[in-house]
Order: C-alpha cells, then structure tokens, then sequence
C-alpha cells in the first residue's frame, strides 16, 4: 500500500518537470527555426546561381499534388543557419540540367520523395488534429452538462443517509433512562405498526429533544434509528437556508419526498432553532428565506399532504426561541427535555467512557460522578479523554486519580499557569482568600463539602475553592443560598481580617453573590416584597418582541428591590465576619498549608481539621509533598536555585 502511494507521489511530483522539459523543447526548436535565415530565389536567379557554380549543397523534394519541385540548399559564402528556397518547374529538362550540374561541378545533390505519401505521416498530419478537436469538444461539452447538472441540484435536499457502520443503539446511551423509555414508542411503531393502528393510536409526528448543549440528544436521536432498524435522514438546520429565496423550501419538499420513497424511516435536524425561530421577529418582518423554509416545514409535517411512516426528531438548546406553530400537537406532538445527568447517570456515562482505558485500582468512578455535578455526557467525556493525555505526556500505563484531578481542573477552569511567577505577598493574599472560602464551607450546616483547594493559578483565577454539595438538590431552599452567597463572601471576609486591606480578586465572587440574591428577591420572592416575580431568566433579545418589553414594577419598587439585595448581601457579610473570627487559627492553619502545598485534597483537609497538622509527606508521591520536601530533595539532587523555584518547577526537575 506505501508502495502504491510513494510511486502516486512521485508521479506527481515528476509530472510538472516533464511539463516544464517539452515547454523548454519547444522554446528551443521555435528559437532555432527562428533563427534560419532563409533566401527566397526566383527561378532565374536559381539557374543563375547554377550556371555560375554558386551551388555547393541542394535538396528537390517532389510532392506527387503538387506542379513544382521544392529546391533548398547553400550557396558558396553562406554562413551555417543561412540557406536558400526555390520554386522549380516540374519539367525533365529541368531535372537533367540539375542532374548534369551536380555531375560537372560535384556539389552535394539529394532528392526526396513525397512526404505526405507516407501513411502515418498523413494521419498524424491531417486526421489527428481532427481527433484531437473533436475529443477537446467532446470534454468540454460533459463539462458544461455536469456544472449544468449541479445547478439544477441547488435545490435538492442535502439531508444524508446514515450508514450501517455507524449504528448506534441504546447500550451506547447511558445515563438517560426515562427519556430513552419516552422514545421507545417509535421503534415499537416502526417494527409494527398494527398494533397502534388496531386502536386507532397515532404515533407522534415528530419529537423534539431539547436541553443543554452536550447532553445526548443528538446520540438519542441516532439510537432510536438504530434500534428500529430504518433509514435515518439526518441534516443540521443551517443547511436548509440559503442566499436564494425559495432554495430551502425546496430543499425541504425534496428531504420529504425522499423520506415518503424510503417510509417507514426517521429525519433527525440539529439544531432546528437555526430554521425554526418564530416568524415576525425582526422589526420589518416579512417573508424572508428562513421564513418560506419554515412555512414548507410546517405544511410538510402537517398540512394537506399525508406523509404516513416519517417521523421527525429534532434537537435545539433554545426551545424558547422556536415558533409556536412548530411545537403544536399534529407537529413536534412530543417535546423531551434531555437534562444533565444525576449522579447515577454520570456514573453510568463514566462506565460507557472509560470501556477502553486503563484506569488505576484506586480510581472509583463512583466518587468521580459524586465530585462532578453539573457535567454534561459531552464533560464526562473530554475529562476521561483528557486524564489519558495526562496519562500519555507523563509516560504511565494507567490512568490515575492525580491525572482525573488535573484532567477535572483542565476542564472546569483551564490549564495550569506552572510559569505564573507569584510574589510572596501574592501567594499570602491568594491562600488566605481560599482559605476563607474553605472555612465557610468546613462551618456552615448546609454548606457544600470543601473537595480541594488550590493556589495555583487557572484561566482568570488566581487559585480556587472546589465545593460539591452534599446532596443534588432539584430545589434550593433560602437557607441554601443564603449559605452558597456566605461562602462567595468568605474569601473577601478573610482577605479584610488578616490583612486589613482588600483586593480585587473577589470580583467574580461578587459577581456570583449579586446574581443569587437579585434572583432570590425579582424571580423567587425570597425578601420581604413578598412571593412576587418582577424579572424573568433574560434569553436573547428578539427586536420584534424584547426591544418595547414594559417594566412591570415602578421606580420605588426598583428602589426596594436594591435594598432587598443590599440587605441580604451585607447580612451574609456579616456572617462570614463571625466565622472567620471564630476561626482564625484553621484559617491561618489551611492557609500556611497551602502556602507549603500548593493544592490540598478532601482527605488532607480533613486530616488537618481533625489533627491539626499535614499528614506525613509519602515519599512515592513527590505530587502531595510539601514544597519544603521537595526543596530538600532538589538539594539532595544539585539542583541549582532549588530554594526560589516554584513546586511546579521543582517537580519539573525532579523528573514528575
């Protein structure tokens, strides 16, 4: 197969110097006969020339159509590219004198026959010219018919047929059960579909799979065409719309007309808030392409044509944006929310994923689930993908917890900046701050349990606090984010008790905070303006419907709702004071641990609350060590500057 490859490659890497040689040939021979300096002599000057003996070389081509001889030659004081040309008549006498010539005055005398007489000769100069227009046309007309040909498919449908190497069936969903039960109604109705019809049962039209980005929908839709076994179309949103008014429409009467010859059968469009946003929402309207592509999709699915056995599954993460007369019943009849996945769900995604690697004995993926709440199926994926590159780059045949942690970190906040130089007063600032974060967390009832802590800066941050909630909750009560807002504050809370100074590394804390406590006073009537909604969740602004929305309170209950807010963030303030004063010394005892660690782990700060010290340093995991160890060990080692470097740097040298 290289073989074949390599002797393609060198084709082809020849074939421009070949090009290049017979344009260089031609040059040349076009430059030499150029070059000739031919004379044209008349009959009487060439008899002239013959009787004088001025002849020393010449050449009578006889052409048998022709009614002269073609006489060339030199003449004495003739340099080499010059020669002469002559017109003779066809006559013996003229023949015989030239014949005579040659013999008295011994020149060089040739005669050729007629060229044109030989056979190959006159095809290649008369029929192959002809073939070689006639296939030129023969190409360029195929040409024409072909860019003529895909014109006239601008409008066909570019909705793809799945192929069978590709099957998807639910064993390869994990993680989605009641929506995979909710869709098992369509493959028993494509593998029979008496037994719905025997009670008069309509299957729906078409569903809808909605949720965040990265949740399965896309996969759930494959897995239904998968498990009945039929023709699955499936094409993205985007590819209806084109410059042209009318090509998508038509684009989209071409998808149905396929679909109705292949029935039973499925169409999955992706992102079909791309075709299907509602109608009338710019501030001029109008029936634009996406529109008449809309108005098509809407009369296929449920106008004056049938279209028996073709069910429609779409997906967008903006239901909220799609027109109201694609979400009526005859139409997408069902609509799914494919949510995140709960704990037992990643777990079940985790198990999917991580069939082809090689993970470590002490890695549980059942505490790995438990540690990443809100990750999507897509999240779960690119972590188990990204521990494994870890896992490469640090040349280990088996992924490991330190690999996950990183991988986890990578994904929530980006990569770690190892050659970020901190001062010392930086550092200080920067573990106090997560620290108080992690005392709120350690002291509050209702707070979420502390995971890790870290100075090492990520993305924008300069370290951060990982806190999973003891529970997944579906609600959150006032208690809770009255608690969640506390623990934002803890980090500005410890930088004012310990350095009497504040800095702007809380700003996303504060960012945060504000979001919950307006939320809790305009949206969940969590304040003393009582169980009233004033704002909704903002979406994307539509001109045509948000740009003239009304304000549905007035300017003292804006007035108030500022005062909500300022109370229930300066009452939090208030309890993050307490407890940070109530702790100062866990604080300074997590803070002088991470100044020494860097990163501290769930097991290591709860060894440290309860003993009031680290754990000793294991001398086969130079990662959890503490950056005074590993001073020692650089010494040890000859490391030069081992005493300014970072821990980072110091496992870089020591080969980690």
């Amino acid at each position: 197969m290289n073989n074949n490859i390599n002797k393609k490659t060198i084709k082809k890497g020849l074939l421009p110097y070949l090009f290049l040689a017979i344009i260089m040939l031609g040059i040349i021979y076009v430059f030499n006969v150029l070059n000739k300096d031919i004379n044209v002599l008349t009959y009487n000057e060439f008899i002239e020339k013959l009787n004088k003996e001025k002849i020393t070389e010449l050449e009578i081509v006889t052409r048998g159509n022709a009614y002269t001889y073609e006489a060339t030659g030199k003449l004495k004081g003739y340099k080499d590219n010059e020669s002469f040309f002559a017109r003779l008549p066809l006559s013996e006498e003229v023949m015989k004198k030239i014949v005579k010539a040659s013999e008295t005055q011994s020149f060089k005398f040739t005669t050729t026959p007629d060229p044109d007489a030989s056979s190959f000769l006159y095809i290649l100069v008369n029929i192959l010219p002809l073939l070689l227009i006639l296939v030129l046309g023969f190409w360029f007309f195929n040409r024409q018919l072909a860019g003529n040909k895909s014109s006239m498919d601008f409008g066909k449908s570019k909705a793809r047929l799945s192929s069978d190497n590709n099957k998807v069936t639910f064993k390869d969903v994990a993680g989605l059960k009641e929506e995979k039960e909710e869709v098992k109604e369509l493959i028993d109705f494509l593998k029979n579909p008496k037994k719905f019809q025997k009670l008069g049962a309509r299957i729906p039209k078409g569903v809808l799979l909605f949720g965040p980005p990265g949740t399965g929908k896309t996969l759930l839709a494959k897995a239904v065409a998968g498990e009945a076994d039929v023709p699955f179309y499936f094409i993205s949103g985007s590819d209806f719309v084109e410059l042209f008014v009318g090509v998508g429409a038509s684009r989209v009467r071409d998808m149905f007309q396929q679909a109705k010859r292949n029935a039973p059968c499925l169409i999955f469009i992706d992102e079909i808030d791309a075709v299907g946003r509602q109608r009338g929402t710019g501030l001029g309207g109008g029936h634009d392409e996406r529109e008449q592509t809309l108005n098509q999709l809407l009369t296929e699915m449920d106008g004056f044509g049938v279209n028996e056995g073709i069910i429609i599954i779409a997906a967008t993460n903006r239901p909220d944006v799609l027109d109201p007369a694609l979400l009526r019943p005859g139409r997408f009849d069902r609509q799914i929310t494919v949510n995140l996945p709960d704990r037992k769900g990643r777990e079940e995604i985790l198990e999917v994923h991580a069939k082809n690697k090689i993970l470590a004995k002490g890695v549980t993926l059942g505490n790995l689930a438990r540690r990443t709440p809100g990750f999507s199926g897509a999240d779960l994926e690119n972590l188990l993908n990204e521990a494994a590159l870890l896992a490469v780059r640090r040349d280990k045949e088996e992924i490991t917890m330190s690999e996950i942690d990183e991988a986890t970190d990578r994904v929530l906040m980006g990569p770690a900046k190892t050659s970020h130089k901190y001062s010392e007063n930086d550092r200080r600032l920067v573990a106090y701050h997560e620290a108080g974060h992690a005392v709120i967390g350690l002291k509050l009832k209702n707070a979420s349990d502390v995971q890790k802590v870290t100075i090492i800066p990520r993305g924008s941050a300069g370290g951060y606090n990982m806190m999973v909630p003891t529970e997944e909750k579906m609600c959150s009560t006032k208690t809770d984010l009255l608690e969640e807002i506390t623990g934002l504050l803890g980090g500005r809370t410890a930088e004012e008790i310990t350095f009497g100074e504040i800095t702007t590394g809380a700003h996303n804390d504060f960012e945060k905070a504000t979001k919950i406590a307006r939320a809790m006073v305009t949206e969940y009537g969590m304040s003393d303006l009582g169980p009233l909604q004033f704002e909704q969740q903002a979406g994307s602004v539509f001109l045509g419907r948000d740009y003239n929305k009304t304000q549905h309170f007035s300017n003292e209950v804006a007035n108030e709702i500022d005062m909500e807010m300022r109370k229930i963030i300066d009452d939090c303030h208030k309890k993050a004071t307490e407890i940070i004063k109530k702790n100062k010394d866990l604080l300074k005892l997590i803070a002088d641990a991470l100044l020494e660690y860097e990163t501290l782990t769930k097991e290591q700060i709860d060894y440290l609350v309860e003993n009031g010290k680290m754990p000793e340093d294991d001398e086969n995991n130079l990662e959890a060590m503490s950056i005074t160890k590993l001073r020692e060990l650089a010494k040890e080692k000859g490391i030069e500057n081992y005493s300014k470097k970072s821990k980072a740097e110091l496992l870089k040298e020591l080969d980690v």
